[in-house]
């Protein structure tokens, strides 16, 4: 296993802090967010003087019921390759559903979602995560997620789950501390039984990252000071073995550059206490018998796929298109699901799409969340924020008349000249166009 030390999230916003922090050993960077043919600048120094590079995916949706995508694992490829990384990562979660395996419209979550502890499942999970190590120049690492909601009828324990992945595939893991205690706050889970359940040998590196408690719901946020049970549950991991490298994970409020060297350093102090404490130790195979391990297994049949889709889509039609809750849920999790996604859709556009709450203002996010409910994202957050302005454009919104020219110029400049297709988003778009000419 590679040792890569100690690292942190690259971020643009604090590329110049990350720059001068001491002691960063390597960084991560998401994937989907760098183009091969023009790595930043400042990513290009860090590497220029040694920083090690590691891509992190965000889309491929290993555990969702469909393949995972060519197209999605040739961009993988290529990022590994253009920064020199020694392995790739992504998630153990559905990011989509719908589609052909449904007869059903294909919709987007923009977000995480895990995928139900079934035989199932990773059994589809166990295909796909071949699939994408086939398609990879390097080993592929998967992540365990944070979650707010719990399947109904699950098999297994998280633990189990994620050592009989590796025994099957021979993938290695990235172990989430902060996610293992968001899921001892929001579903009962222990994280230390989970990490007894793990094969520690198979472990790539470790996440550590802030988050914060709200009517007895922890939200990982990524956006506040690691906690100190996170830190515990460092500690926890570091009694069983030794991490072949450490991250600490930000991705928005970014505090001064004084703050993150603080945490980066309560990191250093807990992994080193640890070490050397538990190396080897821990539950699951050796390294040597992963690999021996991990024969192909036979195709998984078209009908365990078709099952999986059909309870994903339920899942994820309930979370952002309004249809009831599947049975055995916990509706109030839901709500509170549902919620989240539809903020972080809402956060997400305003970033791709700054102009808009610019011209709405203090209105933006109350006609957001108005014209998603009930309206699944189903082509990426450009898409999504083109589409949002067809909605109100098409209500004759904004009231403000000044307001509504800005919106309808910056709809105008974007929408392009080209033929549209004739999905729904684009027979709206050819009303708002009619609408706009005064039905020319």
């Amino acid at each position: 296993m590679v040792r890569l030390g100690t690292g942190i999230g690259w971020r643009p916003e604090i590329a110049d802090d990350i720059a001068r922090l001491p002691g960063i050993d390597w960084v991560e960077v998401v994937a989907e967010n760098i183009c091969p043919d023009h790595v930043p600048d400042a990513l290009r120094r860090l590497r220029e003087r040694g920083t090690t590079v590691v891509p992190h995916g965000v889309s491929l949706g290993l555990g969702g019921a469909e393949r995972p995508d060519p197209g999605r694992l040739r961009a993988l490829a290529e990022r590994a390759e253009a920064l020199g990384s020694p392995l790739v990562t992504e998630h153990i979660a559905f990011v989509r559903a719908g589609g052909p395996l449904t007869a059903s419209p294909a919709m987007e979550a923009g977000h995480l979602l895990p995928v139900p502890r079934t035989r199932d499942a990773l059994d589809v999970l166990c295909e796909n995560v071949r699939i994408a190590q086939d398609a990879l120049p390097v080993p592929l690492a998967v992540e365990n997620i944070a979650a707010l909601i719990s399947w109904p009828g699950e098999e297994m324990t998280e633990g189990q789950f994620l050592a009989e992945l590796v025994e099957r595939t021979g993938v290695r893991l990235l172990i989430d501390v902060a996610n293992l205690h968001t899921n001892h706050v929001n579903r009962g889970e222990d994280p230390a039984k989970a990490l007894d359940e793990l094969p520690t040998s198979a472990i790539a590196y470790v996440h550590v990252a802030g988050g914060v408690e709200r009517d007895g719901v922890w939200h990982d946020s990524h956006a506040h000071p690691v906690a100190q049970p996170v830190l515990d549950v460092l500690a926890e991991l570091c009694a069983r073995t030794t991490p072949p490298g450490v991250l600490l994970e930000r991705d928005e409020d970014f505090p001064a550059v004084e703050e993150l060297a603080g945490e980066l350093d309560a990191i250093r102090a807990v992994t080193a206490a640890g070490a050397g404490a538990g190396a080897g130790a821990g539950a699951g195979a050796s390294e040597a018998s992963v690999r021996a391990s991990a024969a192909s297994d036979a195709p998984v049949p078209d009908a365990v796929r078709e099952r999986l889709a059909l309870a994903q889509a339920a899942l994820l039609s309930a979370l952002v298109g309004g249809t009831p809750p599947p049975e055995g849920f916990d509706r109030r999790r839901l709500r509170v699901q549902s919620a989240a996604l539809t903020a972080k859709r809402a956060s997400v556009v305003a970033k791709v799409a700054p102009e808009l709450p610019e011209i709405l203002g203090t209105g933006y996010r109350p006609a957001f969340a108005r014209y998603a409910d009930g309206r699944p994202m189903s082509g990426g957050y450009r898409r999504d924020a083109m589409s949002f302005a067809e909605h109100l454009l098409a209500d004759g919104r904004p009231d403000d008349a000044a307001a509504r020219r800005r919106l309808t110029l910056w709809w105008q400049e974007r929408s392009g000249p080209a033929p549209l297709p004739s999905h729904p988003a684009a027979r709206l778009a050819r009303r708002v166009r009619l609408a706009l000419s005064g039905g020319r």
